[in-house]
């Protein structure tokens, strides 16, 4: 048939194989395609079931197997010229290479991507994750493919061992802060909006985490860039967990003979009117209370007002409206915040040198 079809074009066979070849590859491509639309329409009606990651895989399958359907049959049924046919074997044993390392990638892929979605943690390790498996795979294959193309991959190999030693060398500090970034992402010490001190006294926001560094937003709202080989070798305070609202102790000093009990009750008094009145980050429970800490000082008696606060940055306005309430309470009550006193003993010596000494005033 195909004889007669090219004698009626006055054409060669090779010429009419070669297209037929063609028109049946494209043909493979066009219905992979069809299929891959029909299958996504599917997949999005399986959303977050496991009826999405069936459907997505297939439908990411779906161009790779027609096309090498096509192929297969192209070269079995034709009489290709020879040099068409060593092309077509390779590009066959490149696809079935691709498929065998892309089949088992995009299940890791999927999985991951399903796990990410049924538990809001994992999305941060999905993408560095994502990005592995790939790599990894993308590898693998290659080496094959090279391998079975016969490229001897010896000489590649040890180039690539030396080259690896010295780029490992070069970029030491890049790499350990990259796998440090990976260890915050799955070991989670600390989250995006979290308020963490470091030992080194910087302080502020998680705003991100990234593969190298972490961004952090202080108060003042600077950004300080950390490294997170730096953060991970760092002590942190971390002011958010288990949970964001902090217990504050404000520190007061009154003079020696006030009455103890009626600071105490004082200075409740006080933080319970300020947080009937909506004192903004001071929390109701805990009820506020009061310690005779630090107790005894050098020139006054010291009470700590314990409270509780919403969060971290809260502590400075309600530090200043509590200070000024007290200030105010103290006036109308009569109890005294003492000045720094000091008192000097001297011997019998000093005082006799003290009174010999000659009156110094202005001359005359």
């Amino acid at each position: 048939m195909i004889e007669e079809l090219a004698r009626e074009l006055h054409v060669s066979h090779k010429v009419l194989y070669t297209i037929a070849f063609g028109a049946l590859v494209i043909g493979s491509l066009l219905l992979g395609l069809a299929l891959n639309r029909i299958l996504h329409r599917w997949t999005k009606r399986y959303q977050n079931s496991w009826g999405e990651l069936f459907f997505s895989l297939l439908k990411s399958l779906a161009i790779p197997l027609l096309l090498l359907s096509g192929l297969y049959v192209g070269l079995e049924s034709l009489p290709l010229p020879r040099h068409y046919e060593r092309i077509g074997s390779k590009l066959i044993l490149g696809l079935v290479i691709l498929v065998v390392a892309y089949f088992p990638a995009k299940v890791l892929i999927l999985a991951l991507r399903r796990m990410s979605q049924k538990d809001p943690a994992m999305e941060r390790v999905e993408q560095p994750a994502t990005f592995l498996v790939r790599v990894l795979f993308a590898v693998v294959a290659t080496g094959i493919l090279l391998e079975n193309l016969g490229i001897s991959l010896t000489a590649v190999w040890t180039t690539l061992g030396v080259g690896s030693v010295a780029v490992a060398l070069a970029l030491q500090a890049t790499l350990s802060d990259f796998f440090t970034g990976l260890y915050l992402l799955i070991g989670r010490p600390v989250s995006p909006g979290d308020y963490i001190k470091l030992d080194s006294n910087q302080e502020g926001y998680v705003v991100r985490i990234g593969w190298r560094s972490t961004t952090l937003q202080t108060l003042a709202n600077n950004t300080v860039v950390v490294p997170n080989a730096t953060l991970a070798k760092s002590v942190i305070t971390n002011y958010s967990v288990p949970q964001p609202h902090m217990g504050f102790s404000l520190p007061v000093s009154v003079a020696y003979g006030t009455d103890a009990s009626r600071v105490e009750k004082v200075l409740i008094e006080i933080a319970q009117q300020a947080i009937r009145d909506g004192l903004q980050g001071l929390l109701s429970d805990p009820p506020p209370s009061v310690a005779f800490i630090p107790g005894f000082g050098d020139s006054a008696l010291g009470f700590s007002l314990n409270i509780e606060l919403r969060r971290f940055d809260d502590q400075y306005t309600v530090q200043s409206d509590l200070r000024k309430r007290i200030l105010k309470r103290f006036k109308e009550e009569g109890i005294e915040i003492p000045f720094p006193t000091r008192a000097l003993v001297l011997d019998k010596s000093s005082k006799g040198l003290l009174s010999n000494a000659p009156a110094t005033g202005p001359e005359s």
